[in-house]
């Protein structure tokens, strides 16, 4: 599944320029990935464009921030507030089973480092806990936060980009 993810990411660069699921599923046939491979991805894919779209729609304006009228309104028509900086995220006894002690680690890292924004990092939580793999791979991981900036139609910095497509296998240490 996740051959297939990279495929899509590297042809379709802005998430807007990637065809219909069922479109794409022919253009990944023609291209030669195997049927279930093709299905798994496509799935995946499609709660990742259900998790983008809920999102963008609940997502406050700054004005909501700073406790304007904004958060309000975005109150009654999401049922949500925003994240506050003193907040914590407490991962599920399944989410540390599923994605391990390196994938976590990487979340919060990239949290931590600000390039990971609350309502991001729950849908690379969504979506890690619908993938193959108990627990995740670390490098699983990284497609999936890719993906996810994907959906969003952004490019994550140039140095988290290095981040997300190093191999650590090749690294040597100093």
């Amino acid at each position: 599944m996740f051959e297939v993810l990279v495929y899509v990411y590297e042809n379709y660069w802005q998430g807007d320029a990637c065809p219909e699921l069922h479109q794409l599923s022919r253009k990944l046939t023609a291209v030669g990935f195997e049927a279930e491979e093709i299905q798994a991805a496509l799935v995946w894919l499609n709660g990742l464009n259900i998790a983008a779209q809920n999102t963008q729609i609940g997502l406050p304006d700054e004005a909501g921030v700073t406790g304007g009228p904004v958060v309000k309104s975005t109150i009654a028509t999401t049922g949500f507030l925003p994240q506050s900086a003193a907040s914590l995220r407490v991962y599920s006894v399944a989410e540390q089973e599923h994605l391990g002690a390196p994938a976590l680690g990487f979340v919060s890292f990239l949290e931590s480092s600000g390039v990971l924004p609350p309502h991001m990092r729950e849908i690379v939580m969504d979506r890690a806990m619908a993938a193959p793999g108990d627990p995740l791979a670390l490098d699983d991981l990284k497609i999936i936060v890719l993906m996810v900036y994907w959906s969003f139609g952004e490019e994550p910095d140039a140095l988290v980009l290095d981040e997300l497509c190093d191999d650590a296998d090749f690294r040597i240490a100093h």
